[in-house]
């Protein structure tokens, strides 16, 4: 793989061979306080680990793209990362602050802004476009009735979550 961007005239990726974020090494995790440890760990026994899919698709020194799914209702909690970040909705659809976006929207976030947003009822699938091969995830959720309400949705989605489906895109 080039070292360098400039060195690279054609490069094919495939989905199929994308790897699961957390296997790339891509995204670094700050130390979690008790309360946010005590949230994941809740969430990951209530079958949160359905509710996503998060691959990287393409990754060379000084740019990414990731593919996300997110199902319906996903807990996504308050975060930021150290890079800016174009988002582009392929399918379904989200909610960000009293925005509404779908199919062919986007949204760009500059670095260390938080932010947080809840897939629609088909779920979203989206790609990230981030001109950085690494970056942290700033987790800002430190609330207990963030996690217990993130626990709910998980525990009353998990059945659904693991049949689902991604949306259709609708042109």
């Amino acid at each position: 793989m080039a070292t360098d961007m400039r060195e690279m005239k054609l490069e094919i990726f495939r989905a199929k061979d994308a790897k699961p974020l957390h296997e790339t090494g891509n995204m670094s995790l700050p130390e979690f306080s008790p309360v946010q440890t005590e949230g994941f760990a809740g969430l990951y026994g209530e079958g949160m680990v359905p509710g996503d899919e998060v691959r990287v698709l393409f990754s060379v020194p000084g740019f990414s793209l990731t593919h996300v799914w997110f199902k319906k209702d996903f807990p996504l909690p308050r975060h930021s990362h150290d890079c800016d970040c174009l988002y582009y909705i392929v399918a379904g659809s989200l909610k960000l602050g009293n925005e509404e976006l779908g199919p062919r929207d986007g949204f760009f976030l500059g670095a260390n802004v938080p932010y947080t947003y809840t897939p629609g009822p088909e779920g979203v699938e989206l790609l990230e476009f981030r001109h950085a091969t690494e970056f942290d995830f700033k987790l800002l959720a430190t609330s207990e009735s963030f996690w217990q309400r993130a626990v709910a949705t998980a525990k009353a989605n998990q059945d659904e979550w693991r049949v689902a489906k991604m949306p259709a895109l609708n042109t």
